[in-house]
């Protein structure tokens, strides 16, 4: 079977399926077995959980939307993993409500903190939720890539507003509730208790390249997709990109 971590990964999701695919092989030879216990908070239809359970983990997501819970059923069983993926109805706030405390070996908290009243609160439950030896990983809208695009787009005045706004808001309009910096998210999870192991930049390129230069090129996606790795580990471009990624233990 082929990876579904790889050929299929979007340029928006490819460097985070590395990170984690790197970070499941050695949680399973830490853990001496090939399933694994994961734990996806906000994991609506299943963009990550089904993939994971191909690979032959047990996933559970807790999402508040009923829609995206009934999605993630449709796609675990056209996957044929629907044995290996429970979705269950909640949210961070409540986690411990409907999963168990200590009970996994990775816990997925992606695009959650943009939306919820209490980030430390939501980052404290996911840490709360993994066995004493298991990781975190924290994927959340970066500060500095909205106030990048905006001033792209002309939108001049909104990215001075996000720049300055403590919650990195660009205007009324704007869909997401806050941003982080890449230090804002690693003192979240240092302050629950957890080791940052690694951030990575996320979509620093990907979303300002315009698709005809990418589709006109023959290889301009697979060039780029290397680039967005290569770029990913390099502090610098951590404060242009769209999304920071954190990746955390144990101490």
């Amino acid at each position: 079977m082929s990876d579904p971590l790889r050929p299929r990964a979007s340029l928006r999701t490819a460097v985070v399926w590395e990170v984690l695919r790197d970070a499941l092989d050695r949680r399973v030879k830490a853990a001496g077995r090939d399933a694994l216990e994961v734990l996806d908070t906000g994991g609506g239809s299943g963009k990550f959980a089904v993939p994971l359970a191909r690979l032959g983990h047990r996933v559970t997501v807790v999402d508040p939307s009923p829609n995206a819970l009934f999605a993630l059923e449709r796609r675990a069983a056209e996957a044929g993993v629907a044995d290996l993926v429970r979705g269950v109805q909640g949210d961070a706030h409540g986690l411990f409500d409907v999963v168990e405390r200590d009970g996994y070996d990775l816990v997925l908290c992606h695009g959650v903190l943009e939306y919820v009243e209490d980030p430390a609160e939501s980052v404290r439950n996911a840490v709360a939720a993994l066995r004493p030896s298991g990781t975190l990983s924290l994927l959340a809208a970066g500060l500095g890539g909205a106030v990048l695009a905006r001033a792209l787009a002309g939108h001049f005045t909104e990215a001075r507003q996000a720049l300055a706004d403590p919650a990195g808001q660009w205007g009324a309009g704007d869909p997401l509730t806050r941003r982080f910096t890449a230090e804002q998210l690693s003192g979240l999870v240092t302050d629950a208790g957890l080791a940052v192991t690694a951030v990575h930049g996320v979509r620093v390129f990907a979303d300002l390249v315009p698709g005809v230069l990418v589709d006109a090129e023959p290889g301009a996606i697979d060039a780029l997709l290397r680039l967005e790795a290569a770029a990913a580990e390099v502090p610098a471009f951590h404060s242009v990109a769209t999304q920071l990624h954190v990746l955390a233990e144990r101490g």
